[in-house]
């Protein structure tokens, strides 16, 4: 990977700047930040997840800075501009589990001259990190809100809850053979695929932050009646992949018209200019061995320890009405209302907004976490 500078003030709204924090768990990481200007201020730490950037923040960091936070959103670690990490297949996978990942998160927190957090905000799998920030270390991370990946607690020392072989089998048995995306992000071939995939990484993300958004007409998402093969395969086909295609071949096939491209306000085609320059640079590797420590189980052990432990600091959902993310594990949402989050203060589903909410409605979603967050105090 290329070393650059932090990312540039013309890319970033006003008030929100780019740096480097140095040491951090073996990392350098780039952090954007608002509200930095007055020490002091409580610290709201905000963690992306795939294909995102620290730069997915963007459109609340000022927002939430105006109501007097230092808002802080790090690119994680295999993304982006933060450096240190192995970016090979073959390299090391373990830095990538779980509890490594938070360490990643109390490190920058110290790093950044805070005991602690007034609130861990994650999106995507930076809710689950978000979600064991908060299980793990309270002390330090004294609310939570995650968005579009429900937590449902920590592994018991039995559970079986992710697919088993025995669902890939039933799954390719299908009349129209099917696999499931994170089985297929966790091969090696998956990578490439997408950095090297015929229309080109811009091309590629603009396919896929479309297809999981509310601006494709195919998000109609509902619970799940239980992990088989018929019903799993109802998702959308980024999720329960044809096959023969890969993400690439699957997000190509429903790309949206010059017109859809140039209406689409959330994310206009400068903004996605970022993230294709990005993954371009780097790859997707690095995200994707976030998902090959989830399927693979890497110390999965480790999580084990803490079975039956709930997260007991105020706690926050928020997805898009038209994400899928909400039910994507049968029973999830429910688990993590009824038993995950003691200190569960509401699931909001947003109208008008997919999997990518806090870009798609972000005045919804700030006016969402300060109302918690002046509740949590």
């Amino acid at each position: 990977m290329t070393e650059l500078p932090p990312l540039s003030p013309e890319l970033l709204p006003e008030g929100v700047r780019a740096r480097f924090v140095p040491g951090i768990n073996g990392l350098t990481v780039q952090i954007l930040e608002a509200g930095f200007e007055m020490p002091g201020r409580p610290l709201l730490l905000l963690l992306h997840g795939f294909p995102e950037l620290a730069y997915s923040w963007r459109k609340i960091m000022v927002p939430l800075a105006a109501a007097g936070f230092h808002v802080v959103a790090p690119d994680q670690r295999g993304y982006g501009r933060t450096t240190g990490w192995d970016p090979e297949y073959d390299g090391d996978l373990a830095s990538f589990r779980m509890l490594n990942l938070t360490r990643d998160a109390v490190g920058l927190l110290t790093a950044l001259g805070h005991d602690h957090a007034t609130a861990v905000i994650g999106h995507d799998f930076g809710a689950s990190v978000a979600a064991w920030c908060a299980l793990l270390r309270p002390d330090r991370f004294r609310a939570m809100a995650i968005m579009s990946a429900p937590f449902a607690g920590p592994p018991a020392l039995s559970d079986r809850a992710l697919p088993s072989e025995d669902i890939h089998a039933a799954l390719a048995a299908l009349p129209r053979p099917r696999k499931h995306y994170q089985w297929y992000y966790s091969t090696r071939p998956a990578d490439a695929d997408m950095r090297d995939c015929p229309q080109g990484v811009h091309a590629f993300l603009r396919g896929y932050f479309r297809m999981k958004s509310a601006d494709w007409p195919g998000n109609r998402p509902h619970e799940l009646a239980g992990w088989t093969a018929d019903e799993v395969a109802t998702m959308p086909t980024y999720y329960i992949m044809d096959r023969d295609r890969n993400m690439a071949e699957t997000v190509a096939a429903e790309m949206p018209s010059p017109e859809a491209i140039a209406a689409c306000r959330w994310l206009t085609e400068d903004e996605l200019a970022v993230y294709g320059g990005e993954y371009r640079r780097t790859g997707f590797q690095g995200g994707l061995q976030w998902y090959r420590c989830r399927t693979g189980r890497v110390l999965e052990g480790e999580l084990e320890l803490f079975a039956g432990r709930t997260i007991d600091v105020p706690s926050l959902f928020i997805a898009g009405k038209a994400d899928w993310g909400t039910y994507q594990r049968p029973g999830a949402f429910a688990r993590m209302q009824r038993e995950a989050c003691t200190g569960m203060r509401g699931a909001h589903l947003v109208d008008g907004a997919g999997h990518w909410v806090q870009q798609e409605q972000p005045e919804q979603v700030t006016e969402l976490l300060l109302r918690f967050l002046r509740e949590a105090e």
